[in-house]
């Protein structure tokens, strides 16, 4: 799949969920804030319940691009642990690297984060980690490895380009950017998560 083709998948996916997924996506949505198709400017019906708890565990899906058998563990794994499901399933899926990656703004998009990892440019307490859903611990440190650094990316990254497009940075995160350094201070909370969703409204969905 070519980064166009990919990049016009998450429009129209920002435009069906009712939100910007990419900083392109942004762009075209304020130019078409409905959803696609030839029925998108149509009012919408009443929504079942069921479409309501569908979308919001879209949404959350896809602000992390997680499969379903991926956001389904999660869920499961929750569950088991003490208090409210759907804030713990945020806050489990904060600590992902992928997602630290994202919030240190190394990256400027979820995807790009995960290819940071994927294409192994991560330590983590100096090591090389290259899997997306490795949970990050509180005290741990990521970094971009010295050898990536000075690549073009990683130096538009360090002078803050990103952090225009990515929401303010959270308490969480200890970042220092002009060394591409991040350390996950404490466990993050729902309410500091900059996710777009109705987590109680996943939840419900799960335990239909």
């Amino acid at each position: 799949m070519t980064s166009v083709t990919r990049s016009r998948r998450q429009v129209r996916l920002s435009r069906k969920l009712g939100l910007a997924l990419t900083p392109k996506a942004v762009k075209h949505f304020e130019k078409r804030p409905y959803p696609p198709g030839e029925h998108g400017r149509a009012r919408r019906r009443t929504e079942s319940d069921y479409a309501v708890r569908l979308r919001e565990k879209q949404r959350l899906r896809a602000q992390y691009m997680l499969r379903e058998k991926q956001l389904l563990k999660v869920y499961e794994n929750a569950r088991k642990q003490p208090g409210l499901t759907g804030e713990v399933m945020v806050e489990d899926l904060e600590t992902r690297l992928d997602s630290l990656v994202l919030r240190a703004g190394f990256g400027r998009t979820i995807l790009q984060a995960r290819q940071i990892v994927t294409h192994r440019h991560i330590l983590v307490d100096g090591k090389i980690v290259d899997r997306p859903s490795f949970r990050v611990k509180v005290g741990q440190t990521i970094q971009v490895k010295p050898k990536s650094q000075p690549t073009t990316p990683f130096q538009v990254a360090a002078a803050g380009a990103h952090r225009d497009v990515l929401p303010t940075l959270p308490g969480y995160l200890d970042v220092q950017l002009e060394k591409l350094s991040a350390t996950l201070t404490r466990r993050p909370k729902r309410a500091e998560v900059p996710v777009t969703c109705d987590v109680q409204m996943v939840v419900e969905y799960y335990a239909r």
